[in-house]
């Protein structure tokens, strides 16, 4: 994959936080939690699933709620997004070689989300934890602060400045999945709520 800008025009730079895209209280660490340990084994086994839903994006007063179908294969990622913006579909693709976004007939390229998140809005996202975050796992880099429920399942986390609270939990035979996911960064305000969650797992079709 070649990488670089291949075209640059105007974008909507809320679809692009929505697709790449509650302080928490004192909780035991997760080696104390053996439910936690159980779920979080399996849930880190878990390499490719599809979900579909909405994200309600919020972010200097504005506001969009587009409709979201993310497949995860491994890796590599394609997140499609429609229904908002004016923009037709937004699709998203990457992996370990970069990210392509495709919106209106436009492309953008760039080796990773944060970088492509960065050129265009000017602020960081922590767009490759999302795929741990929407799974319920905190990511691999930093120290999480971790809250638990009654029934010993993550229940919310912060970490690298973001809240992340679930709700709605599912079961998906042994795997317990968030129906809704409420992400938050107080430093610029943004919020992205996850809603209406349907999961796939395995190999997405």
């Amino acid at each position: 994959m070649t990488m670089g800008f291949v075209v640059r025009t105007r974008i909507f730079p809320l679809a692009v936080v929505a697709a790449l895209l509650a302080a928490c209280a004192s909780a035991p660490p997760a080696r104390e939690n053996a439910d936690w340990n159980s779920q979080r084994d399996g849930l880190s086994a878990l390499s490719q699933w599809q979900l579909r839903g909405r994200v309600n994006v919020r972010y200097h007063n504005e506001s969009h709620t587009p409709r979201i179908l993310w497949r995860q294969r491994d890796s590599d990622y394609n997140i499609r997004l429609w229904g908002s913006f004016n923009a037709g579909n937004t699709l998203i693709s990457g992996g370990p070689d970069g990210v392509i976004l495709e919106s209106g007939g436009e492309v953008l390229q760039a080796p990773t989300p944060e970088d492509l998140i960065l050129r265009q809005l000017g602020y960081e996202l922590p767009v490759s934890h999302l795929e741990y975050w929407m799974r319920g796992l905190p990511a691999p880099a930093g120290e999480p602060e971790l809250e638990f429920n009654s029934l010993g399942q993550l229940r919310a986390l912060r970490q690298d400045g973001w809240s992340v609270e679930y709700d709605d939990p599912r079961r998906y035979d042994a795997l317990v999945l968030p129906g809704a996911i409420d992400l938050f960064r107080a430093r610029d305000d943004v919020r992205l709520r996850f809603v209406g969650l349907r999961w796939t797992i395995g190999e997405p079709q």
